[in-house]
Protein backbone atom coordinates (compact mmCIF):
# COMPACT_ATOMS: atom_id res chain seq x y z
CA UNK A 1 0.00 0.00 0.00
CA UNK A 2 2.84 2.37 0.89
CA UNK A 3 4.42 1.78 -2.53
CA UNK A 4 1.24 2.79 -4.38
CA UNK A 5 0.86 5.89 -2.20
CA UNK A 6 4.43 6.89 -3.06
CA UNK A 7 3.81 6.37 -6.77
CA UNK A 8 0.61 8.44 -6.56
CA UNK A 9 2.43 11.21 -4.68
CA UNK A 10 5.35 11.41 -7.08
CA UNK A 11 3.13 11.30 -10.17
CA UNK A 12 1.06 14.12 -8.70
CA UNK A 13 4.26 16.06 -8.03
CA UNK A 14 5.40 15.67 -11.63
CA UNK A 15 1.98 16.84 -12.87
CA UNK A 16 2.31 19.95 -10.70
CA UNK A 17 5.80 20.54 -12.12
CA UNK A 18 4.47 20.34 -15.68
CA UNK A 19 1.73 22.86 -14.92
CA UNK A 20 4.20 25.13 -13.13
CA UNK A 21 6.56 25.03 -16.12
CA UNK A 22 3.75 26.36 -18.30
CA UNK A 23 2.70 29.11 -15.90
CA UNK A 24 5.85 30.35 -14.15
CA UNK A 25 8.19 32.64 -16.04
CA UNK A 26 11.61 32.92 -14.49
CA UNK A 27 13.46 36.24 -14.64
CA UNK A 28 15.94 36.90 -17.42
CA UNK A 29 18.89 39.29 -17.45
CA UNK A 30 18.86 42.48 -19.45
CA UNK A 31 21.07 41.55 -22.42
CA UNK A 32 23.86 43.39 -24.18
CA UNK A 33 25.03 41.64 -27.36
CA UNK A 34 27.66 42.05 -30.02
CA UNK A 35 30.65 44.40 -30.27
CA UNK A 36 31.58 46.07 -26.96
CA UNK A 37 28.73 44.33 -25.15
CA UNK A 38 30.94 43.90 -22.08
CA UNK A 39 31.82 47.61 -22.12
CA UNK A 40 28.17 48.56 -22.40
CA UNK A 41 27.40 46.32 -19.43
CA UNK A 42 30.09 48.07 -17.37
CA UNK A 43 28.52 51.43 -18.25
CA UNK A 44 25.15 50.12 -17.11
CA UNK A 45 26.64 48.91 -13.81
CA UNK A 46 28.01 52.41 -13.26
CA UNK A 47 24.56 53.81 -13.97
CA UNK A 48 22.94 51.43 -11.48
CA UNK A 49 24.46 53.16 -8.47
CA UNK A 50 27.06 50.50 -7.65
CA UNK A 51 30.18 51.92 -6.03
CA UNK A 52 32.51 48.94 -5.56
CA UNK A 53 32.25 45.76 -7.60
CA UNK A 54 33.80 42.37 -6.82
CA UNK A 55 34.95 40.87 -10.12
CA UNK A 56 34.85 37.06 -9.88
CA UNK A 57 37.04 35.39 -12.49
CA UNK A 58 40.01 33.07 -12.97
CA UNK A 59 43.72 33.81 -13.07
CA UNK A 60 44.11 32.89 -16.75
CA UNK A 61 41.56 35.46 -17.94
CA UNK A 62 43.37 38.11 -15.90
CA UNK A 63 46.69 37.04 -17.43
CA UNK A 64 45.22 37.14 -20.94
CA UNK A 65 44.11 40.73 -20.38
CA UNK A 66 40.37 40.13 -20.80
CA UNK A 67 39.47 41.62 -17.42
CA UNK A 68 41.56 44.82 -17.52
CA UNK A 69 39.34 46.67 -20.07
CA UNK A 70 36.31 46.07 -17.86
CA UNK A 71 38.14 47.37 -14.79
CA UNK A 72 39.07 50.49 -16.78
CA UNK A 73 35.52 50.95 -18.06
CA UNK A 74 34.12 50.65 -14.54
CA UNK A 75 36.69 53.12 -13.24
CA UNK A 76 35.74 55.58 -15.98
CA UNK A 77 32.18 55.36 -14.72
CA UNK A 78 33.21 56.06 -11.15
CA UNK A 79 33.03 52.45 -9.94
CA UNK A 80 35.89 50.88 -7.97
CA UNK A 81 36.60 47.18 -8.36
CA UNK A 82 38.32 44.35 -6.52
CA UNK A 83 39.33 41.28 -8.49
CA UNK A 84 38.97 37.80 -7.03
CA UNK A 85 40.70 35.50 -9.52
CA UNK A 86 40.80 32.31 -7.45
CA UNK A 87 38.08 30.40 -9.30
CA UNK A 88 39.16 27.01 -10.64
CA UNK A 89 37.29 24.57 -12.88
CA UNK A 90 34.63 22.82 -10.81
CA UNK A 91 34.63 25.56 -8.14
CA UNK A 92 34.51 24.28 -4.59
CA UNK A 93 33.04 25.66 -1.38
CA UNK A 94 36.41 27.00 -0.20
CA UNK A 95 36.66 29.18 -3.33
CA UNK A 96 33.24 30.66 -2.60
CA UNK A 97 34.33 31.42 0.96
CA UNK A 98 37.59 33.00 -0.23
CA UNK A 99 35.71 35.24 -2.64
CA UNK A 100 33.21 36.17 0.05
CA UNK A 101 36.03 37.14 2.41
CA UNK A 102 37.54 39.40 -0.27
CA UNK A 103 34.12 40.94 -0.94
CA UNK A 104 33.61 41.77 2.72
CA UNK A 105 37.13 43.11 3.20
CA UNK A 106 36.72 45.50 0.25
CA UNK A 107 33.16 46.50 1.12
CA UNK A 108 31.78 45.56 -2.30
CA UNK A 109 28.13 46.25 -3.05
CA UNK A 110 27.82 44.32 -6.34
CA UNK A 111 29.33 41.28 -8.08
CA UNK A 112 30.46 40.93 -11.71
CA UNK A 113 31.21 37.42 -13.01
CA UNK A 114 33.69 37.27 -15.90
CA UNK A 115 34.44 33.81 -17.26
CA UNK A 116 32.91 30.44 -17.98
CA UNK A 117 30.31 28.59 -15.99
CA UNK A 118 32.68 28.04 -13.08
CA UNK A 119 33.20 31.77 -12.53
CA UNK A 120 29.54 32.61 -13.00
CA UNK A 121 28.37 29.84 -10.64
CA UNK A 122 30.91 30.88 -8.02
CA UNK A 123 29.84 34.52 -8.37
CA UNK A 124 26.19 33.58 -7.94
CA UNK A 125 26.84 31.80 -4.68
CA UNK A 126 29.24 34.49 -3.41
CA UNK A 127 26.55 37.11 -4.04
CA UNK A 128 23.99 34.92 -2.25
CA UNK A 129 26.32 34.19 0.69
CA UNK A 130 26.87 37.94 1.13
CA UNK A 131 23.22 38.45 2.08
CA UNK A 132 22.21 34.99 3.34
CA UNK A 133 24.14 34.18 6.48
CA UNK A 134 24.25 30.42 6.14
CA UNK A 135 26.76 28.01 4.60
CA UNK A 136 26.58 26.78 1.01
CA UNK A 137 25.45 23.33 2.10
CA UNK A 138 22.29 24.84 3.61
CA UNK A 139 21.40 26.54 0.33
CA UNK A 140 21.42 23.31 -1.65
CA UNK A 141 18.10 22.58 -3.33
CA UNK A 142 15.29 24.73 -4.67
CA UNK A 143 14.20 28.12 -3.28
CA UNK A 144 16.61 28.15 -0.33
CA UNK A 145 18.20 31.51 -1.09
CA UNK A 146 15.83 33.46 1.16
CA UNK A 147 17.34 36.95 0.85
CA UNK A 148 18.06 38.56 -2.49
CA UNK A 149 21.77 38.35 -3.37
CA UNK A 150 23.90 41.41 -3.98
CA UNK A 151 23.32 42.88 -7.47
CA UNK A 152 24.86 40.36 -9.86
CA UNK A 153 26.09 40.81 -13.42
CA UNK A 154 27.71 38.35 -15.85
CA UNK A 155 30.04 38.36 -18.85
CA UNK A 156 30.39 34.77 -20.11
CA UNK A 157 33.66 34.09 -21.91
CA UNK A 158 32.62 30.63 -23.11
CA UNK A 159 29.57 29.52 -25.07
CA UNK A 160 28.27 26.53 -23.19
CA UNK A 161 26.86 26.66 -19.69
CA UNK A 162 24.27 29.39 -20.19
CA UNK A 163 24.76 30.15 -16.50
CA UNK A 164 24.13 33.84 -17.23
CA UNK A 165 20.41 33.02 -17.60
CA UNK A 166 19.88 29.91 -15.44
CA UNK A 167 18.49 29.80 -11.92
CA UNK A 168 21.15 27.32 -10.78
CA UNK A 169 24.73 27.23 -9.57
CA UNK A 170 26.83 24.12 -9.04
CA UNK A 171 29.54 24.10 -6.38
CA UNK A 172 31.69 21.09 -5.46
CA UNK A 173 31.79 19.72 -1.94
CA UNK A 174 35.10 17.81 -1.84
CA UNK A 175 34.49 16.41 1.65
CA UNK A 176 31.24 14.72 0.63
CA UNK A 177 32.40 14.01 -2.96
CA UNK A 178 29.26 15.57 -4.36
CA UNK A 179 28.01 18.60 -6.20
CA UNK A 180 25.96 21.19 -4.34
CA UNK A 181 23.23 22.36 -6.70
CA UNK A 182 21.74 25.66 -5.55
CA UNK A 183 18.61 26.61 -7.48
CA UNK A 184 16.66 29.84 -7.03
CA UNK A 185 15.31 32.47 -9.44
CA UNK A 186 17.12 35.09 -7.35
CA UNK A 187 20.42 33.76 -8.76
CA UNK A 188 19.68 34.97 -12.30
CA UNK A 189 21.99 37.94 -13.02
CA UNK A 190 20.36 41.34 -13.48
CA UNK A 191 22.33 41.98 -16.68
CA UNK A 192 24.59 39.96 -18.96
CA UNK A 193 26.80 40.62 -21.98
CA UNK A 194 27.06 38.17 -24.88
CA UNK A 195 30.31 39.27 -26.47
CA UNK A 196 31.63 36.75 -29.00
CA UNK A 197 34.81 38.80 -29.37
CA UNK A 198 35.89 37.64 -25.90
CA UNK A 199 35.74 34.03 -27.08
CA UNK A 200 37.86 34.12 -30.24
CA UNK A 201 41.00 33.02 -28.39
CA UNK A 202 39.49 30.07 -26.54
CA UNK A 203 41.53 26.85 -26.77
CA UNK A 204 40.00 24.17 -28.99
CA UNK A 205 39.40 21.77 -26.08
CA UNK A 206 37.45 24.40 -24.13
CA UNK A 207 35.50 25.44 -27.22
CA UNK A 208 34.51 21.83 -27.89
CA UNK A 209 33.52 20.98 -24.31
CA UNK A 210 31.46 24.12 -23.81
CA UNK A 211 29.80 23.84 -27.21
CA UNK A 212 28.78 20.26 -26.49
CA UNK A 213 27.54 21.42 -23.09
CA UNK A 214 25.17 23.84 -24.82
CA UNK A 215 24.05 21.05 -27.15
CA UNK A 216 23.33 18.81 -24.15
CA UNK A 217 21.25 21.53 -22.51
CA UNK A 218 19.18 22.01 -25.65
CA UNK A 219 18.58 18.28 -26.12
CA UNK A 220 17.69 17.58 -22.49
CA UNK A 221 15.30 20.55 -22.42
CA UNK A 222 13.61 19.36 -25.62
CA UNK A 223 13.19 15.83 -24.28
CA UNK A 224 11.88 17.02 -20.91
CA UNK A 225 8.27 16.30 -20.03
CA UNK A 226 8.15 19.93 -18.84
CA UNK A 227 8.95 21.23 -22.32
CA UNK A 228 6.76 24.02 -23.68
CA UNK A 229 6.39 25.60 -27.10
CA UNK A 230 8.75 28.36 -25.94
CA UNK A 231 11.45 26.02 -24.63
CA UNK A 232 11.12 23.93 -27.79
CA UNK A 233 11.85 26.98 -29.94
CA UNK A 234 14.92 27.81 -27.88
CA UNK A 235 16.15 24.22 -27.86
CA UNK A 236 15.72 23.59 -31.59
CA UNK A 237 17.35 26.91 -32.45
CA UNK A 238 20.32 26.09 -30.21
CA UNK A 239 20.72 22.61 -31.71
CA UNK A 240 20.70 23.99 -35.25
CA UNK A 241 23.25 26.68 -34.35
CA UNK A 242 25.65 24.32 -32.58
CA UNK A 243 25.67 21.83 -35.45
CA UNK A 244 26.44 24.62 -37.92
CA UNK A 245 28.84 26.87 -36.03
CA UNK A 246 30.72 24.66 -33.57
CA UNK A 247 32.61 22.76 -36.31
CA UNK A 248 33.41 26.11 -37.93
CA UNK A 249 35.04 27.63 -34.83
CA UNK A 250 36.86 24.36 -34.16
CA UNK A 251 38.43 24.85 -37.60
CA UNK A 252 38.98 28.61 -37.18
CA UNK A 253 38.57 30.00 -33.68
CA UNK A 254 38.71 33.61 -34.88
CA UNK A 255 35.38 33.45 -36.74
CA UNK A 256 33.59 36.21 -34.85
CA UNK A 257 30.19 35.63 -36.46
CA UNK A 258 30.21 31.98 -35.41
CA UNK A 259 31.48 32.80 -31.92
CA UNK A 260 28.63 35.28 -31.47
CA UNK A 261 26.09 32.78 -32.82
CA UNK A 262 27.29 30.16 -30.32
CA UNK A 263 27.09 32.68 -27.46
CA UNK A 264 23.45 33.28 -28.33
CA UNK A 265 22.80 29.54 -28.72
CA UNK A 266 24.29 28.90 -25.29
CA UNK A 267 22.00 31.56 -23.82
CA UNK A 268 18.93 30.06 -25.49
CA UNK A 269 19.82 26.55 -24.34
CA UNK A 270 20.34 27.89 -20.82
CA UNK A 271 16.96 29.59 -20.93
CA UNK A 272 15.40 26.34 -22.12
CA UNK A 273 16.77 24.25 -19.22
CA UNK A 274 15.77 26.94 -16.74
CA UNK A 275 12.15 26.40 -17.71
CA UNK A 276 12.13 22.73 -18.81
CA UNK A 277 14.93 21.26 -16.71
CA UNK A 278 17.79 18.87 -17.43
CA UNK A 279 18.02 15.09 -17.23
CA UNK A 280 20.11 12.04 -16.48
CA UNK A 281 23.07 13.33 -18.48
CA UNK A 282 23.55 16.05 -15.88
CA UNK A 283 22.85 13.72 -12.98
CA UNK A 284 25.62 11.36 -14.11
CA UNK A 285 28.00 14.12 -15.19
CA UNK A 286 27.72 15.82 -11.80
CA UNK A 287 28.92 12.62 -10.18
CA UNK A 288 31.79 12.23 -12.64
CA UNK A 289 32.83 15.77 -11.78
CA UNK A 290 32.58 15.28 -8.02
CA UNK A 291 34.48 11.95 -8.01
CA UNK A 292 36.95 12.33 -10.83
CA UNK A 293 37.12 16.12 -11.41
CA UNK A 294 35.98 15.62 -14.98
CA UNK A 295 35.08 19.03 -16.52
CA UNK A 296 31.31 19.38 -16.66
CA UNK A 297 30.90 20.12 -20.38
CA UNK A 298 33.21 17.29 -21.33
CA UNK A 299 31.36 14.90 -19.01
CA UNK A 300 28.01 15.90 -20.51
CA UNK A 301 29.32 15.30 -24.03
CA UNK A 302 30.58 11.84 -23.06
CA UNK A 303 27.35 10.73 -21.37
CA UNK A 304 24.90 12.22 -23.90
CA UNK A 305 24.94 9.55 -26.65
CA UNK A 306 24.78 6.70 -24.14
CA UNK A 307 21.75 8.23 -22.45
CA UNK A 308 19.99 8.87 -25.76
CA UNK A 309 20.51 5.25 -26.77
CA UNK A 310 19.09 4.11 -23.42
CA UNK A 311 15.86 6.13 -23.66
CA UNK A 312 15.36 6.34 -27.44
CA UNK A 313 12.27 4.09 -27.41
CA UNK A 314 10.59 6.51 -25.00
CA UNK A 315 11.08 9.63 -27.12
CA UNK A 316 11.84 8.62 -30.72
CA UNK A 317 9.58 11.28 -32.34
CA UNK A 318 11.31 14.02 -30.33
CA UNK A 319 14.74 12.66 -31.25
CA UNK A 320 13.67 12.74 -34.89
CA UNK A 321 12.66 16.40 -34.55
CA UNK A 322 16.07 17.19 -33.07
CA UNK A 323 17.72 15.42 -36.01
CA UNK A 324 15.74 17.53 -38.46
CA UNK A 325 16.80 20.69 -36.61
CA UNK A 326 20.41 19.54 -37.02
CA UNK A 327 19.78 19.05 -40.76
CA UNK A 328 20.39 15.32 -40.57
CA UNK A 329 18.84 12.71 -42.83
CA UNK A 330 16.78 13.30 -45.96
CA UNK A 331 13.12 13.78 -46.74
CA UNK A 332 11.12 10.63 -46.14
CA UNK A 333 13.44 9.19 -43.46
CA UNK A 334 11.62 7.36 -40.71
CA UNK A 335 11.68 8.59 -37.13
CA UNK A 336 13.75 5.56 -36.18
CA UNK A 337 16.43 6.31 -38.78
CA UNK A 338 16.48 9.98 -37.82
CA UNK A 339 16.93 9.09 -34.13
CA UNK A 340 19.81 6.81 -35.10
CA UNK A 341 21.32 9.58 -37.23
CA UNK A 342 21.19 12.06 -34.35
CA UNK A 343 22.99 9.75 -31.91
CA UNK A 344 25.57 8.88 -34.57
CA UNK A 345 26.13 12.57 -35.36
CA UNK A 346 26.75 13.37 -31.67
CA UNK A 347 29.26 10.53 -31.45
CA UNK A 348 30.91 11.86 -34.59
CA UNK A 349 31.21 15.37 -33.11
CA UNK A 350 32.77 13.92 -29.97
CA UNK A 351 35.25 11.94 -32.02
CA UNK A 352 36.15 14.92 -34.22
CA UNK A 353 36.66 17.08 -31.13
CA UNK A 354 38.73 14.38 -29.37
CA UNK A 355 36.19 13.84 -26.60
CA UNK A 356 36.49 10.17 -25.59
CA UNK A 357 33.63 7.75 -25.11
CA UNK A 358 35.13 6.18 -21.98
CA UNK A 359 36.02 7.69 -18.61
CA UNK A 360 39.58 6.70 -17.78
CA UNK A 361 39.12 7.15 -14.03
CA UNK A 362 35.89 5.16 -13.86
CA UNK A 363 36.13 1.94 -11.85
CA UNK A 364 33.65 -0.92 -11.92
CA UNK A 365 33.50 -0.82 -8.13
CA UNK A 366 32.30 2.82 -8.27
CA UNK A 367 29.42 2.18 -10.65
CA UNK A 368 26.69 1.14 -8.16
CA UNK A 369 27.31 4.22 -5.98
CA UNK A 370 27.40 6.58 -8.98
CA UNK A 371 24.17 5.08 -10.30
CA UNK A 372 22.47 5.48 -6.93
CA UNK A 373 23.60 9.08 -6.59
CA UNK A 374 22.52 9.94 -10.15
CA UNK A 375 19.11 8.34 -9.61
CA UNK A 376 18.71 10.18 -6.31
CA UNK A 377 19.43 13.48 -8.06
CA UNK A 378 17.20 12.83 -11.06
CA UNK A 379 14.20 10.96 -9.66
CA UNK A 380 11.15 13.16 -9.17
CA UNK A 381 13.32 16.23 -9.78
CA UNK A 382 14.09 16.08 -13.51
CA UNK A 383 11.16 15.52 -15.88
CA UNK A 384 12.97 12.95 -18.03
CA UNK A 385 11.28 10.73 -20.64
CA UNK A 386 11.93 7.72 -18.39
CA UNK A 387 13.45 7.27 -14.96
CA UNK A 388 16.26 4.76 -15.08
CA UNK A 389 16.24 1.75 -12.80
CA UNK A 390 19.41 0.98 -10.90
CA UNK A 391 20.26 -1.83 -13.32
CA UNK A 392 19.68 0.41 -16.36
CA UNK A 393 21.89 3.13 -14.96
CA UNK A 394 24.64 0.67 -14.05
CA UNK A 395 24.49 -0.80 -17.54
CA UNK A 396 24.86 2.66 -19.09
CA UNK A 397 27.85 3.42 -16.86
CA UNK A 398 29.39 0.06 -17.60
CA UNK A 399 29.64 1.00 -21.26
CA UNK A 400 31.79 3.96 -20.26
CA UNK A 401 34.44 1.91 -18.47
CA UNK A 402 37.95 2.22 -19.92
CA UNK A 403 39.02 -0.69 -22.09
CA UNK A 404 41.53 -1.96 -19.53
CA UNK A 405 38.96 -2.08 -16.72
Amino acid sequence: MLFYLQVFFFRSLMTLQRWAARIIRFPEPHLFTGDDASGALCDAIAGSGARHVLIVTDAMLVKLGLVAPMIDRLRAGGVASTCYDGVLPDPAIDQVEAGLAQLKAAGCDAVLAVGGGSSIDAAKVIAARATNHKPVRRMVGLFRVFRRPLPLYAVPTTAGTGSEVTIGAVISDPEAQRKCVVMDPKLVPLMAALDGGLMTGLPAAVTAATGMDALTHAIEAYLSRNATAETDRDALSAVATVFIHLPRVMHDGALLESRQALAVASYRAGRAITNAGVGFVHAIAHNFGARYHLPHGRANAMVLPFWLETIRDDCEPRLAALARAADLGVAGDSEASLATALIAAIRDLNQRFEIPAQVDALKAADIPAIARAAREEAHWTYAVPRYLRQADCEQLLGRMLPAAA
